[in-house]
């Protein structure tokens, strides 16, 4: 499950709650088929290309209901967990903590040297930008409309030509 897309995450979050069901005890259990059915049903309404103002103060009530949701999973079940970082991730951090080491001291990393640390743990973050985002969900579909009303691409498609053009009026002048 290497670089997946958008539509693969929503694939996996379609079929998440069958899958994840009965995997922990409960209250566990329960607070996660809570939290995957309402980010499903948040995902909906933010694909949605239509909104009345109904369905705008909907989303936007279940955003804020999704935060507590996600806070009250963080707190009361991820802590119950001891997570730790796959084999992989592991690997590209030791890796790295080896880069730097030979940076620093300029010499030529042997084989002999142990490798440092072993798995460190992992926690769910809550305070990254992409969930501090979610909230402004409901406005930004209010003031510009949904996402597939607008695009980035076709003022992106033109920057080099306009760039260009602008540089070389620049020397002619």
């Amino acid at each position: 499950m290497k670089k997946l897309a958008a539509r693969d995450f929503e694939d996996l979050l379609q079929c998440s709650i069958p899958a994840f069901s009965g995997l922990f005890d409960e209250p566990h259990n329960k607070r996660l088929m809570k939290l995957l059915y309402q980010m499903a049903q948040w995902h909906s309404l933010a694909k949605l290309r239509m909104h009345t103002d109904t369905t705008v103060t909907y989303f936007d009530n279940l955003t804020t209901k999704l935060g507590k949701i996600m806070r009250d999973f963080e707190k009361l079940t991820c802590s119950e967990y001891d997570t730790v970082e796959l084999p992989k991730e592991t690997a590209a951090r030791i890796r790295r903590q080896a880069q730097s080491a030979q940076k620093a001291t300029g010499a030529a990393a042997t084989s002999q040297q142990p490798a440092p640390g072993g798995k460190k743990g992992r926690k769910l973050n809550l305070f990254t930008y992409k969930w501090h985002a979610l909230g402004d969900y409901a406005r930004t579909i209010k003031l510009f409309g949904t996402t597939d009303s607008y695009s980035t691409q076709i003022v992106s498609s033109l920057l080099p030509h306009v760039s260009n053009s602008f540089v070389e009026d620049l020397h002619a002048g």
